[in-house]
C-alpha cells in the first residue's frame, strides 16, 4: 500500500462517446455516453480499484486514459504532461510507461506466435534489445511471473487460462512500465487461481514500484487490492474513497446496494444482512435520465434528483460522493 500523494496519472472531466448508427431515416444522429464526464487522481504507486455494473463505462476509461480509444472531451495528465491531444509518434515515449492487462487471456494472446514472441514484441517495437540481451529478458520476465524457460518456444494454446494471463502480464511489464490498467484480469479465471494472480499482481507491484488502475466485478477482492476504490454508474463516477473507509462507510445509494450484495461464507450472517434489492434495470447510455442517473433505481431519489445532477463533494478525509441526500 502506497502512502504518498504524487500524482501519477490526473483525468479531469473525461469523456467517451460513440456514434450508433440509426435506421433507414435517422432524424439526429445518436451518441452512446459510454463515459460522461469522470474526473479522479491515481497516486504513484497505489492501487485504485474501480468497480460497478457491466457497461457502466469501466473498461472505456481505462482504454482511453492509455489512449487507445481517443477521448471525446476533457484532459489526461500523466506524470505532469497532458497527453490529451497528442497524435501516434507523439504517444510512442508514454506507450513505455502506460501497459494493459487484458480481461480475456484467450483472445488477447496471438495464437501463431510463441510465448517468447509474444512477450518479446513491445521490446522489439520500441528496439530495447535485440539477440542474447533480449532472450535474457524473456527468461528473466517468464521467471517474475512464475513460468519456466521453455515455455517461451510454446504456443498459447498449450496452456491453461491462469498460464495465460501470466503470460499476459509478462508482456505487459516487458517494456518496465509505471502504470498498468488491470482491465478484469482475473474475471476470466478460475476462483482457484484468481487469488494467485492477485498475489502476483501486489508482488510484482512492490517489487518494480508499479501503479495499478484495477477494473474488476469482484468487490471483495477489490477490497483485497486496493487503496481506494471508484464506484461507477452509467458513465460517471458516483462515489470514491480509500478502501477500508468506503466499505465500511459507503455513502451513495449505489454504492450501499452493491456492497450489500457480497456474499458472506457464514450462513447465519448471510440471513441478517440487509441486501438491498435493486428495482429496474440500467437505462440506456444512449438516452440516460435527466439529473442523477441513477434516481430511476434509487430508493431515496426526491424531486431535486431528476432536476439537477448531483456535485461531487468531499465528506472527509478524500471521500468523495454525488449525491443530493447525504448528511
Amino acid at each position: 500500500m502506497n502512502n504518498s500523494k504524487e500524482v501519477l496519472v490526473e483525468v479531469k472531466d473525461l469523456k467517451k462517446y460513440f456514434p450508433v448508427r440509426g435506421g433507414m431515416i435517422a432524424e439526429k444522429r445518436q451518441v452512446l455516453k459510454a463515459v460522461d464526464g469522470v474526473s479522479f487522481d491515481i497516486y504513484k504507486g497505489e492501487t485504485l480499484g474501480l468497480v460497478g455494473e457491466s457497461g457502466c463505462g469501466k473498461t472505456t476509461v481505462g482504454r482511453t486514459i492509455l489512449k487507445l480509444y481517443e477521448p471525446t472531451s476533457g484532459r489526461i495528465i500523466f506524470d505532469g504532461d497532458d497527453i490529451t491531444d497528442l497524435n501516434d509518434r507523439q504517444m510512442r515515449p508514454y506507450r513505455k510507461r502506460m501497459q494493459i492487462i487484458f480481461q480475456d487471456p484467450y483472445a488477447s494472446l496471438n495464437p501463431r506466435m510463441t510465448v517468447g514472441d509474444i512477450i518479446a514484441e513491445s521490446i522489439d517495437i520500441h528496439k530495447i534489445a535485440t539477440g542474447e540481451e533480449r532472450k535474457a529478458m524473456i527468461f528473466d520476465l517468464l521467471d517474475k511471473v512464475g513460468l519456466n524457460h521453455e515455455h517461451a518456444n510454446r504456443y498459447p494454446h498449450e496452456f491453461s487460462g491462469g498460464q495465460r494471463q501470466r503470460i499476459g502480464i509478462a508482456r505487459a511489464l516487458a517494456v518496465n512500465p509505471d502504470f498498468i490498467v488491470c482491465d478484469e484480469p482475473i474475471s476470466a479465471l478460475d476462483v482457484s487461481i484468481q487469488a494467485q494472480v492477485v498475489n502476483l499482481l501486489e508482488d510484482l507491484q512492490d517489487e518494480m514500484g508499479l501503479t495499478y488502475l484495477f477494473i474488476a466485478h469482484d468487490l471483495s477482492m477489490v477490497k483485497h487490492i486496493s487503496d481506494r476504490v471508484g464506484v461507477m454508474y452509467l458513465g460517471k463516477i458516483v462515489e470514491i474513497a480509500e478502501s477500508s473507509e468506503l466499505y465500511s462507510n459507503p455513502l451513495h445509494p449505489y454504492t450501499q446496494a452493491l456492497l450489500s450484495a457480497i456474499p458472506v461464507p457464514d450462513p447465519d450472517a448471510m440471513e441478517q444482512q440487509n441486501r438491498i434489492i435493486l428495482k429496474g434495470d440500467v437505462p440506456t447510455p444512449i438516452n440516460p435520465p435527466s439529473g442523477c442517473r441513477f434516481r430511476t433505481r434509487c430508493p431515496i431519489a426526491g424531486d431535486i434528483c431528476a432536476e439537477q445532477d448531483p456535485e461531487m463533494k468531499d465528506y472527509g478525509g478524500g471521500h468523495m460522493a454525488a449525491c443530493h441526500f447525504i448528511k
